[in-house]
C-alpha cells in the first residue's frame, strides 16, 4: 500500500481536516490545527508532504521519525500539529487496513468505557451556575468553566473573591458528587495563583488548570507547593521533552493535544512518562470530530486515562458543530457522561467527505480574541 495524495480542508468554525489517499482506497483522517494559525499548519503539511507521496502508510514510527527530526530546524506548535494530523491519519488507515479500532493496535482496551466532561460559560463566564445544572441533569459527572475573563496581573481583593464566588456558584449548583474543573487558562500570574489556589480549596476542583503559563512552568513547583488542589497542565506543550522537566514540578494532570503535541504516537508516550511519576491524563480537545475520535482511542489503550475534554456545544462552535461533518453522529452519543468504545475500525468515525468539501469553500478566518485591560496593555486570552 502506499500513499497517493494528501488533501487539507479548513472548516468552520476553526479547524483544519486532513485527508491521506492511498492506492488501496483506503483512506485516513486527521486534524491538524494551530487555533488561529490554520492556513500556516496547512503550508507545514504541504511541504511535509514531500517526504510521504509513494510511502507506505502502515509505517507510522518511522514517518514520526522523519517528519519530526528530518529537517535541521525542529519543534514547535506549527510543526507538531501538521505531523499530529498526519500522524492521526496513518493510524486510521493502519486501523481500516487490519479491520480493527485503533486502541487495539495500542495494545487493547484498558477500561470499558471513557468519562468526558462537558463545557459550560465561555471566556467571559456568566450565568454558569444554571449551565452546570443543566449539563448535570444531562448526564455529565464533570463540568468545566473559565474562572473568569481578562485578570491582572496582581489583582484587587475584590477581583479575587469574584473568582471565588464564580466558582462557588457551580459547586452549589451541582453538589458534591459532580467534578468540576476549573481552567485559569494562563491567564493568571503565578503571583495570582499562589493568592488564588489555596481559596478554591474548600471547593474541592477536580483541577485547575493552567495557573500559569507554559514559559512559566518551572514554577509549577511553587505553586503545587502552596496547595492541595490538583494542578494540571499541558495543552501548550508539544512534545515529551516538554513535558519532561513538567512531570518533577508535582502536577497532577497532563493534558496534552492531539492535535497538537505530535499525535496518537506521541501522546501515547507522553501519557506513558506520566505514569511513572502518578500523573493522570487529561487530553485537551476543544476541537473537531477527528480530534476527538483520536483522543478517545487513546483513551480506551491508556491505564492512567482520567477524563477527556469534548467540543459539543462549546462557545467557539460557531458556523460549524463537530456532529455536522459525520455520517453517523451517534458515536459521540455520550450515557451518564460516558463514551463507549467505537466498534468502526481506525478512528472509529466515518467522516462525511461531501459535507467537508462543501464547508471547505465556505472556509473560515478564525483568530482568538486579543484583550486589554483598563489601561490599554495586552491581557492574556
Amino acid at each position: 500500500m502506499k500513499i497517493t495524495d494528501i488533501s487539507t480542508f479548513l472548516v468552520p468554525p476553526r479547524w483544519l481536516f486532513l485527508r491521506i489517499g492511498t492506492d488501496e482506497g483506503i483512506t485516513g483522517w486527521g486534524e491538524p490545527v494551530v487555533e488561529g494559525r490554520a492556513e500556516t499548519v496547512r503550508a507545514a503539511i504541504d511541504e511535509l508532504n514531500d517526504l510521504l507521496a509513494g510511502t507506505d502508510p502502515l509505517r507510522i514510527e518511522d514517518h514520526w521519525q522523519v517528519l519530526t527530526r528530518g529537517g535541521f530546524y525542529r519543534g514547535g506548535p506549527v510543526l507538531s500539529s501538521a505531523v499530529a494530523g498526519i500522524d492521526q491519519a496513518l493510524w486510521d488507515i493502519a486501523g481500516k487496513a487490519y479491520g480493527v479500532p485503533t486502541h487495539q493496535l495500542l495494545g487493547g482496551p484498558v477500561r470499558d468505557r471513557a468519562r468526558v466532561y462537558a463545557w459550560i460559560g465561555g471566556d467571559e463566564p456568566d450565568q454558569v451556575a444554571d449551565a452546570a445544572r443543566e449539563q448535570a441533569e444531562a448526564g455529565f459527572t464533570a463540568v468545566k468553566m473559565n474562572a473568569s475573563g481578562a485578570m491582572e496581573p496582581i489583582g484587587t481583593p475584590a477581583a479575587t473573591e469574584a473568582v471565588v464566588a464564580r466558582v462557588a456558584a457551580v459547586r452549589d449548583a451541582i453538589g458534591p458528587d459532580t467534578d468540576l474543573v476549573v481552567d485559569l487558562h494562563g491567564r493568571a500570574s503565578t503571583a495570582a495563583s499562589r493568592r488564588l489556589l489555596p481559596l478554591l480549596e474548600p471547593l474541592s476542583p477536580l483541577f485547575v488548570e493552567e495557573p500559569t503559563l507554559p514559559e512559566y512552568s518551572r514554577d509549577l513547583a511553587r505553586l503545587a507547593g502552596c496547595t492541595t488542589v490538583p494542578i494540571a497542565t499541558g495543552e501548550r506543550l508539544y512534545s515529551r521533552w516538554d513535558f519532561r522537566d513538567v512531570l518533577t514540578t508535582g502536577v497532577a494532570v497532563v493534558q496534552p493535544d492531539v492535535s497538537h503535541a505530535g499525535g496518537i504516537s506521541e501522546v501515547r508516550r507522553i501519557a506513558a512518562m506520566a505514569e511513572a511519576y502518578d500523573v493522570s491524563l487529561a487530553p485537551h480537545c476543544p476541537l473537531g470530530p477527528i480530534a476527538l475520535a483520536a483522543s478517545l482511542q487513546l483513551a480506551f489503550a491508556t491505564p492512567n486515562f482520567l477524563i477527556e475534554e469534548q467540543s459539543i456545544g462549546i462557545h467557539y462552535n460557531r458556523g460549524g458543530e463537530l456532529l455536522d461533518y459525520l455520517l453517523d453522529p451517534s458515536v459521540f452519543r455520550f450515557t451518564d457522561g460516558y463514551a463507549a468504545p467505537s466498534a468502526g475500525p481506525g478512528l472509529g468515525i466515518e467522516i462525511d467527505e461531501a459535507a467537508v468539501r462543501r464547508a471547505a469553500e465556505v472556509g473560515h478566518r478564525w483568530r482568538n480574541p486579543v484583550w486589554r485591560g483598563p489601561d490599554g496593555a495586552f491581557r492574556e486570552w
